[in-house]
């Protein structure tokens, strides 16, 4: 059975995108330069001519240092180096602590403590890796000391500064680290980082870049030709995290740009990657532990080292945007969608303004998606990056919402909501499959500067990509199954309405506007509800069992599921618990479709189901080699080695913080208080508009019941919590009431017409 599952996973192996084979040297030498705070827009010919002189002669990209906190200390950076994994002292942080020396080592005083009480378990794998090979390991400052100790804080050589190395001990050991900590020790006050990004002045961080460099220059000066280099700037400098140097000198790699696997981006890296970039270009084997992925060459051209510089730049200036704007924005968001449901309360009771209610619900709709058609245009070149990307959402926002309501589909209440649902799904696949390039750097996807995920699906993109195909799916099924509805004849109504007493009058509203009192107005008469009860009215509902009813389950079965499977599969969506909460969503939906009825147990078991999906495909990641793993294989090892509890405690932690954000909360109770008050009361609340809808279409009925289950779900099982039930809730429900609306105003069948049931007593009301 083993062998069958390993070599299944050899042929997809074929198939999911993987790590490209890094030039690995059986006897190779390396240097690591550790320059932390060096930013690209740091280096120029003339400021710091050592180093631009290194970037022309090698492979370049970006360096994403974040480690655990949302900040990375030089302590962290080198620390995270030992280790290959995201690693943390776990106190006040700030420069490595100075080595004590002995003989021609040093051992890194109290170094103990890293292990038994900040539980750092993989602090010395890079040094003990070395070690266990039989080679020396050479280190030049305390940082590069750190990094190369072995598990009991060790380094076979040390050098306090550059300066007090000579040339011949360079040669001693294949491995070798510097610490060039000018540039960074500005910052550290009281033995600590200082949150103050702009401690220094331009001339004073100048005047720091010229010590780095000149330091720099001397180690590259003496250090033989055949050692390999790797230049990286391994720390923030200060409150805000940004990009930092990667540079990689090793054969003939000048003019590319510089990634690694770990990241699917041909021009940015992560920090573990330093060590398993090390012990690759000396050709020794990498420990368990180590998640980074060597550094590779991307077959990308970078145009010459200044052309790189500024691209690098603005990738930076594009992170750190949307970083900053991040929070404001969600709370935009946040605000407009409570002002929203509030309004559409107030004008829908009053039978007011509805198509103004149902413009502003498409135009909100259309919101999510731009954040992310917003990235095909060069916003992060403008002179003002911010008012560039807020103008070009809100411009794309306008556009779709346009498409929608003026195209020939506007006719149909399910057509708008079929072109907004479609071009969010379309959008989200293809970003899938062309390698996410759009969710990067998306206030609604994520950025390299803050370091949670740099490719795949995000968990905000998985609640709008579930919710677009669960809703265009419904709307295809609405069509499959126009034509098979069981429609009650009206005859047996038509005598129980005429016996009951006539319904009063309704009382006239205001000279000349028109208006009834929605009181009278939005209440039928009591024969209608006794009609509607002796008749059995199911409006719009399909037949249970149907050739057509399940013809449109199956069409929603096959498109959830490749929409789930692109979700899900390593290197394309990547998203574990995406996967979890897509399944039970998908069975839903087709089974309400289909007229089944779903139970408790039912979507238990299709969660569980879910689970067993995810797993299986991780496990089979896992049997990939380690270079080609993602998270979901290395979610497998972890399994394995009684770590995964320690993961999964930390994203449930984040997830019940998510609970209390004032931005995502509001949206959740906002938009289930509109849909239980609408569905309940729709005499009271919206003249009937969610029946309507529901009446209208038994599939949207059933797509938005699937959606708040994949939702539900998705918040239990990310640990970004609330933001997916919000978004997924921000995006299907104005869809559901433009529909709504739509089908009030085109003559479909109206809560309160003769023979339509009571939201008290229907199935489209309490069942959903």
């Amino acid at each position: 059975m083993k062998r069958t599952l390993v070599a299944l996973a050899m042929v997809l192996g074929l198939l999911w995108p993987g790590a490209a084979h890094s030039a690995t040297q059986a006897d190779g030498r390396v240097m690591l330069i550790g320059v932390p705070g060096l930013r690209w827009s740091d280096l120029s010919p003339t400021g710091t001519p050592n180093l631009w002189r290194l970037a022309g002669q090698s492979a370049v990209g970006s360096l994403s240092v974040r480690a655990v906190g949302r900040v990375t200390c030089p302590y962290d950076g080198w620390l995270t180096v030992s280790a290959g994994v995201r690693s943390a002292v776990g106190y006040g942080c700030g420069l490595p602590p100075l080595p004590e020396a002995g003989g021609t080592g040093a051992v890194i005083p109290d170094y103990e403590y890293l292990r038994e009480v900040a539980d750092q378990r993989n602090a010395g794998a890079l040094g003990e890796a070395v070690r266990a090979a039989g080679d020396c390991t050479l280190a030049i400052g305390p940082g590069a000391a750190l990094a190369l100790a072995d598990r009991s804080g060790e380094v076979d050589v040390y050098a306090p500064s550059p300066a007090q190395i000579r040339a011949d001990v360079l040669t001693r050991c294949r491995v070798m680290a510097v610490d060039i900590d000018d540039l960074i020790r500005p910052y550290v006050t009281g033995e600590r980082l200082s949150p103050e990004e702009d401690l220094l002045t331009a001339q004073e961080r100048a005047a720091a870049l010229r010590l780095a460099d000149a330091k720099a220059g001397a180690v590259l000066t003496v250090l033989p030709k055949d050692v390999s280099v790797l230049l990286a700037g391994l720390s923030d400098h200060g409150g805000n995290p940004h990009l930092r140097v990667a540079m990689m000198r090793d054969g003939d790699v000048s003019g590319r740009f510089l990634g690694a696997a770990s990241t699917h981006r041909d021009d940015t890296t992560i920090l573990p990657d330093i060590t398993a970039t090390m012990l690759s270009l000396t050709g020794l084997a990498a420990p368990p532990g180590v998640i980074g992925i060597p550094w590779r060459a991307s077959e990308r051209r970078t145009g010459g080292t200044e052309a790189a510089s500024v691209e690098l730049e603005r990738a930076d200036v594009a992170g750190e945007t949307i970083r900053n704007v991040g929070g404001l924005f969600f709370t935009a968001v946040a605000v407009l969608q409570v002002a929203f449901y509030l309004t559409a309360f107030l004008m829908l009771r009053r039978r007011r303004g509805l198509t103004g209610v149902r413009v502003a619900a498409m135009a909100l709709a259309s919101v999510p998606v731009s954040t992310y058609l917003v990235n095909l245009t060069p916003w992060h070149h403008a002179g003002s990056p911010v008012l560039a990307l807020v103008g070009g959402i809100a411009g794309c926002a306008l556009l779709l919402a346009t498409a929608a309501l003026a195209g020939p589909w506007r006719r149909a209440p399910l057509g708008p909501l079929g072109v907004v649902a479609g071009v969010t799904a379309a959008v989200l696949a293809g970003d899938l499959l062309t390698g996410t390039t759009l969710q990067l750097n998306s206030v609604m996807g994520y950025s390299a500067v803050v370091g949670a995920r740099y490719y795949g699906l995000g968990n905000i993109p998985f609640a709008l990509f579930a919710t677009s195909v669960l809703l265009l799916a419904a709307t295809i099924a609405h069509r499959l199954t126009r034509g098979d509805r069981v429609n009650t004849p009206a005859a047996p109504v038509a005598p129980v309405a005429a016996t009951a007493p006539p319904a009063p009058a309704p009382s006239a509203g205001p000279a000349g506007s028109g208006q009834v009192d929605d009181v009278t107005a939005d209440r039928p008469a009591s024969g209608e509800r006794a009609g509607s009860a002796a008749g059995g009215v199911a409006a719009g509902r399909t037949s249970p069992g149907s050739r057509a009813s399940m013809v449109a389950a199956v069409v929603v079965a096959v498109l959830g599921g490749f929409a789930m499977i692109l979700g899900g599969w390593p290197g394309v969506g990547s998203d574990f618990g995406g996967v979890i909460a897509f399944v039970p969503g998908i069975a839903v939906t087709a089974l309400l479709i289909a007229g089944r009825r779903v139970s408790i147990v039912k979507l238990g078991v299709f969660c569980v189901a879910g689970g067993v999906i995810v797993m299986s495909i991780a496990y089979l990641d896992y049997l990939r080699p380690p270079g080609s793993q993602t998270h979901l294989g290395r979610f497998v090892g972890q399994v394995f080695t009684g770590e995964a509890m320690e993961v999964i405690g930390r994203k449930f932690g984040a997830m019940l913080g998510t609970l209390l954000s004032p931005n995502l909360m509001p949206v959740v109770i906002a938009a289930v208080a509109f849909l239980v008050y609408a569905l309940l009361r729709p005499e009271r609340a919206t003249a009937g508009v969610l029946p309507a809808a529901f009446a209208h279409s038994p599939a949207l009925r059933a797509g938005l019941v699937g959606t708040l289950v994949s939702g539900v779900v998705g918040m239990l099982v990310n640990d970004s919590g609330a933001a997916v039930l919000s978004m997924a809730l921000a995006l299907a429900v104005p869809l559901t009431l433009s529909a709504g609306i739509k089908a009030l105003d085109g003559g479909a069948a109206r809560y309160d017409d003769p023979g339509q049931e009571p939201a008290s007593s229907s199935l489209v009301s309490r069942s959903s």
